[in-house]
Formats: structure tokens, C-alpha cells, sequence
């Protein structure tokens, strides 16, 4: 499946992207105590539309804010949720920096303690991995499943290989994403960018990919560096029901400069499909 690019990342999506505990864009913060930690998730109001909630899953080094772009983009049909991970964002940190399997738990955690019905999962990069492992050991928390530029990459599972291809990203994203990763990295230290680096090149992703039973899609630019299209087919063949999309033009942040294609494939993979008919 090719979705059509759309969208851009300026000024304004960078206000609102660092917009928060402040309200905007019908985006709001709050925090609930989970697993111990205080957790905060940037939501959407409900649209009233009966449409499954959609959860949106951060990668590393990274939290809620450069996913406003495609919160924003669901929120008129789909109630949104972005929590930011332990130790990243809004978030309280842990000793420590949890791995992919952590992570899930506390995720896992999260959903409890917002009491929501199955979701639509949505994880990006490292998100991916987590989102991924969540779908793997909680089947009935998860109604549909979407991995947008998902890692590790078997090919490249290394810490330096890793970081190569992200250095090379870089140079394809919108350079207005960068004060997001500024902060981010800030909020989260470098020492837990960098130990959460090392999790994500240890977890072995194809072992959850084919114990998922939701229908699953998995997303990436078709200029990703980090995830050629060699890895988002090999990623969808694993999955029972899974399908691929590519966005032309996107790089790796396809969630953040493509977010109106992104947000069409997050609905088309919800929508009813229509019954066969014998004639």
C-alpha cells in the first residue's frame, strides 16, 4: 500500500508540540500514578464519534511532543492518548532505564489504570518494539496494531549501526524537529538515551511480531534510513495479519511530517470491512 504524503512541520507544530502541561490544539496533560511512577499522557477530548481509542506510543530519546502532530490529526474521530514511557518526557523517572519488556508492563499498567476498552496501538520506532511486546503478551488489550518505523532491524542490531542510520536520517527530517529532540533528551538524560539505546539492540522484535492476533499495519517514509523496505516487509510477513505501507517522501519521523497519511491508514485498518458475498 502507498499513502499519499501530506503534511509539513513548521513553527507552528513546533509550539504546539512543546505546548504542554499547557492546553492546545483540544490537547490536555495529566497524570496518574502508575506502577509507582507519576505518568503523564497528553489526550485528546473524546469526539463522541463511538470510534476505538488510539494510543500513541513515543521511541526512544523522544516523548509525547513530537507525536502532536498526529494526535492532533486523529482527535476529531478517535479519542488520543500519547503517554510519555518511565524516565521520558512529563513522566516521573525510575531508577534505572526499563527495557523493551518493562516498558510493555508499565504500558500494560497504564491501560489498566485508564480502564480503556481494546486500542488501537500505535508505536513508532523503539514505540514500535514496546507496542509490539505489549500485543504479543496482552492480546485482549489491543484491537489493531500499527508499527510505524519500527527497530531493530535484525541486518543492523548494533549500537553503531544503529546510530549510523540515524545519523543519516537527520539529514532527511525536518530541521524544525530538532529543539523537540533537544528537550526530549533533556527531560530523559543522556545517560538513558543511551542505556535505552542498548535494550532496543537486544530485544529480538520477530519473536513478538508472530505471537500478535491483532490485524497490524506496519508504517514507515519510503526515505527511512532506519527502515528500509527490505525490514517493513520482512516485519509484516511475521505478524499473521499484517499488511505494510510505505509514505513517499517521509524520512523515519513519518508520525510527525506525515501525519495526515498516517492518520488515513490508522483508519482505514479500524474501518469495517466489507463481507464477501457468494453470487
Amino acid at each position: 500500500m502507498r499513502l499519499t504524503a501530506s503534511g509539513r512541520f513548521g513553527v507552528a507544530e513546533l509550539r504546539l508540540a512543546l505546548a504542554a502541561p499547557r492546553p492546545a490544539a483540544g490537547l490536555t496533560s495529566d497524570w496518574r500514578l502508575v506502577d509507582g511512577l507519576r505518568t503523564h499522557t497528553r489526550r485528546g477530548a473524546d469526539p463522541g464519534t463511538g470510534a476505538p481509542p488510539v494510543v500513541l506510543v513515543h521511541g526512544l530519546a523522544v516523548s509525547h511532543r513530537y507525536l502532536t502532530p498526529l494526535a492532533v490529526a486523529l482527535a476529531a474521530t478517535h479519542p488520543v492518548y500519547v503517554p510519555d514511557l518511565p524516565g521520558f518526557g512529563l513522566t516521573e523517572h525510575p531508577r534505572g532505564a526499563y527495557d523493551v519488556v518493562r516498558h510493555a508492563d508499565h504500558l500494560a499498567a497504564w491501560l489498566a489504570a485508564y480502564r480503556l476498552p481494546p486500542v488501537c496501538l500505535v508505536g513508532h520506532s523503539f514505540g514500535a518494539e514496546v507496542a509490539a511486546a505489549l500485543a504479543a503478551t496482552h492480546p485482549e488489550a489491543v484491537r489493531a496494531l500499527v508499527l510505524a518505523g519500527p527497530t531493530s532491524d535484525p541486518v543492523a542490531r548494533s549500537r553503531r549501526a544503529l546510530l549510523g542510520r540515524w545519523l543519516v536520517d537527520t539529514m532527511r527530517e525536518a530541521p524544525l524537529q530538532a529543539p523537540i529532540l533537544v528537550r526530549d533528551i533533556w527531560d530523559a538524560r543522556p545517560w538513558r538515551v543511551f542505556a535505552t539505546l542498548s535494550h532496543s539492540v537486544r530485544n529480538a522484535i520477530e519473536a513478538d511480531l508472530v505471537r500478535i492476533a491483532a490485524p497490524t499495519l506496519v508504517v514507515t517514509g519510503g526515505r527511512d534510513p532506519v527502515v528500509p523496505a527490505r525490514w517493513r516487509e520482512q516485519a509484516a510477513r511475521l505478524v499473521p495479519d499484517g499488511d505494510h505501507a510505505v509514505v513517499p517522501g517521509a524520512a523515519h519521523n513519518v508520525v510527525t511530517t506525515a501525519p495526515t497519511a498516517v492518520a488515513e491508514a490508522i483508519r482505514h485498518l479500524l474501518s469495517p470491512q466489507p463481507a464477501l458475498t457468494n453470487r
